[in-house]
């Protein structure tokens, strides 16, 4: 059993973890003492884009007070040992990226199942916290997957989260791809019988003992209906009816 903290982005603008909705403070609650870090990467053929993002998150953690005794990428390069890798670390993070491509990443590694033995605290990141979920909603992105016929939006997960969330609120409401505008046009069409949680920057699911609670600003997008359910300084456990 670990902890989990599922993210949009831990981090603001200036790299700094977030201290609104007491995410600095619950991680330094969370990890206490020297920790080994584990950073998977969501393009594991992307060397230098993916060692920039994890270097960059190990220094955020390091300046917000976290011990870090040792950090791991973990890519294309050394994937063959993830078993050993994420049974030996304390913090393992799921980074952000295109969630396809992790998708496809994980299951090549069979993630999910070396996870079942893992007992520390995993941070997920944007496409990493989507790829939590039972059943993932992977919103299109990139240019063509709107309009692209086979194009996957739904499949199966983690398993680590009964939520999907959109990451991003902020920086995806108004985002237009492929001449649709990815919130009013494709996410609320795809919401019809399902339920979207919308995370903004510095909004995380806090999940522990079997129970998960929002922290923060949230939406939730529903049958096509898009409403507030959570305000930044407020908590709310799931279910939300």
């Amino acid at each position: 059993m670990f902890t989990l903290f599922l993210t949009s982005s831990p981090c603001g603008h200036d790299g700094a973890i977030f201290e609104k909705n007491g995410l600095r403070e619950e991680l330094l609650r969370q990890l206490d003492g020297n920790i080994r870090g584990l950073y998977i990467t969501s393009a594991p053929d992307d060397f230098y884009g993916s060692e920039c993002a994890s270097e960059g998150l190990c220094e955020a953690l390091r300046a917000c007070g976290v011990q870090v005794s040792g950090w791991t990428l973990l890519d294309r390069r050394n994937c063959a040992d993830v078993h050993s890798l994420v049974c030996e670390a304390d913090l393992v993070i799921l980074g952000g990226g295109h969630v396809p491509t992790q998708h496809r990443f994980f299951q090549e590694m069979h993630l999910r199942e070396i996870l079942l033995e893992f007992e520390g605290v995993l941070l997920t990141i944007s496409a990493g916290s989507m790829n939590c979920a039972d059943v993932v909603y992977s919103i299109p992105e990139l240019p063509g997957e709107v309009r692209d016929p086979n194009y996957r939006r739904f499949f199966s997960g983690m398993g680590l989260t009964g939520i999907q969330i959109l990451p991003h609120y902020y920086e995806w409401k108004d985002f237009v791809l492929d001449g649709m505008k990815i919130y009013n046009e494709v996410a609320a069409k795809d919401s019809m019988g399902r339920r979207f949680y919308v995370f903004p920057d510095g909004t995380y699911l806090f999940s522990m003992y079997g129970y998960e609670e929002i922290r923060g600003e949230a939406y939730l997008m529903e049958n096509g209906i898009f409403r507030q359910v959570c305000e930044d300084g407020q908590r709310v456990l799931l279910p939300i009816i």
